[in-house]
């Protein structure tokens, strides 16, 4: 519940990053600056969020993590209030800082339950990206224009009540449990024994380049479709809120078929269908190219992420587990920043194709960490 009003951050950014920055930035190319500060702030706090909780526990740690959040919103309702394009790009980077905290909550799922449970556990926390795909970007659209505040400012303080339900309920119901495991706490490996293990090396690679990939095409589509092609805000909002879920709602059978044909198997179905993506939406895309090509891209983020997810809670000792969940939510969401400030770049100088092709290489190394790993992998 927690994770389905706080996650509305993501996509209420998403939809207003790029147009907001357009409005406010300089010069056009760094218009979807806010977007990639947002992902330098996720990647940056990774890190300090994952020690922060091994040190005082996951409660106080995604209390933090959500009261950041709020406070990011208001700055943010602020900066767009007063035309402050670097006070904006600030308000972001908070955000980002605050879903560090909330990338967290696929862990402590994972740390709680049975080992033969984690895949279908981590699918229903991950269905609560339907409601965010559902609320996140309606809040930011129904609330961008409000009598008496300037544009897009409601928006922000809309996101600031949603963050609050989710502190509430973190405060009133969530708890510290303890871990269940079947790997003994042992002592801790050396990090290049850690970091050499071909599954992990996998798993890394699955998530980085779902969600680089994801993010430079994603951040893209709002100001390719409404800058650009100046389709309505309304038409852009529709199909941002079909990718995000088609992110999220493949979980209702993901972890069940991780379970059944195996993590393996699901991440090569998810690189098929993100290269999918590409495909469709190359060319001269028209609305419902847009559209198909974003619910594939969602859908080839599920099966990538999920199974990633899946396969990094196998590679590590219950000691190890904050130093491995740092480390991999750093490249990852570092990666993703790099994907988000590509688009602006790309966006204006090579254009939407242009863009999509510079998403090729990211498909062709997950291809080979594939390869690679296939001998080690049970698929």
């Amino acid at each position: 519940m927690a994770q389905s009003f706080g996650l509305t951050a993501a996509p209420i950014l998403v939809l207003l990053g790029g147009i907001v920055g357009t409005q406010l930035a300089p010069r056009a190319d760094l218009a979807t600056l806010p977007i990639t500060f947002q992902i330098v702030g996720l990647a940056s706090a990774t890190i300090p969020a994952s020690i922060l909780m091994s040190k005082v526990g996951r409660r106080i740690g995604f209390l933090t993590g959500t009261a950041l959040g709020f406070f990011a919103a208001l700055l943010c309702a602020y900066a767009v209030w007063h035309e402050s394009f670097y006070i904006f790009v600030l308000g972001t980077f908070l955000i980002g800082n605050y879903i560090a905290f909330l990338q967290q909550f696929r862990f402590a799922v994972a740390e709680t339950v049975p080992k033969d449970k984690v895949p279908r556990s981590l699918s229903i926390l991950m269905l609560a990206g339907i409601v965010a795909a559902l609320l996140g970007p309606e809040v930011g659209q129904r609330y961008s224009a409000v009598d008496g505040l300037p544009l897009y400012v409601g928006s922000f303080l809309g996101l600031a009540c949603l963050l609050t339900i989710s502190l509430l309920i973190l405060l009133l119901f969530y708890r510290d449990t303890n871990v269940v495991t079947e790997v003994s706490e042992g002592e801790i490996r050396p990090a290049n024994v850690i970091f050499k293990q071909p599954k992990l090396i996998l798993a890394i690679v699955s998530a980085a380049m779902a969600y680089s990939i994801m993010s430079l095409i994603m951040t893209a589509t709002p100001l390719s479709m409404h800058e650009i092609e100046r389709y309505s805000l309304e038409s852009t909002t529709r199909v941002l809120q079909s990718h995000i879920l088609a992110m999220y709602a493949p979980s209702f059978f993901s972890g069940l078929l991780i379970s059944k044909l195996g993590v393996f198997r699901v991440i090569k179905f998810g690189l098929a269908v993100l290269t999918l993506s590409i495909f469709v939406g190359s060319g001269d895309p028209d609305y419902i190219d847009y559209w198909v090509a974003l619910i594939f891209l969602g859908i080839g983020w599920n099966f990538l992420y999920l199974g990633g997810t899946t396969l990094i809670t196998q590679c590590y000792r219950s000691s190890e587990r904050f130093r491995v969940q740092a480390v991999n939510d750093f490249i990852v969401f570092g990666l993703q920043g790099f994907g988000s400030l590509g688009a602006g770049v790309l966006l204006a100088t090579v254009g939407w194709n242009g863009l999509l092709t510079a998403a090729v290489p990211g498909l062709l190394i997950l291809l080979t960490a594939i390869i690679l790993a296939r001998r080690f992998v049970v698929s």
